[in-house]
């Protein structure tokens, strides 16, 4: 459910934004590394700082919102 949202997202940011997805089951150093123990997690990062941390189907909106107060 929440892939489609982040298509449309990475539409509408282009180069602004970038969006990279890691399927945890093959990537468990990294699921590790950032503390995801829930799928799907978003990690809004600025700078390579986490300043956002979505747990679960977040709605483009909220995505939105939240990408446009750090742009």
């Amino acid at each position: 459910m929440q892939k489609p949202i982040l298509e449309e997202l990475e539409k509408k940011y282009g180069d602004k934004v970038e969006f990279k997805v890691v399927d945890v089951d093959e990537n468990q150093e990294l699921a590790s590394k950032y503390g995801i123990h829930a799928v799907p997690t978003l990690i809004i990062q600025k700078d390579g700082t986490e300043v956002k941390r979505f747990m679960g189907v977040t709605q483009g909106s909220v995505l939105v919102a939240e990408l446009d107060k750090l742009l």
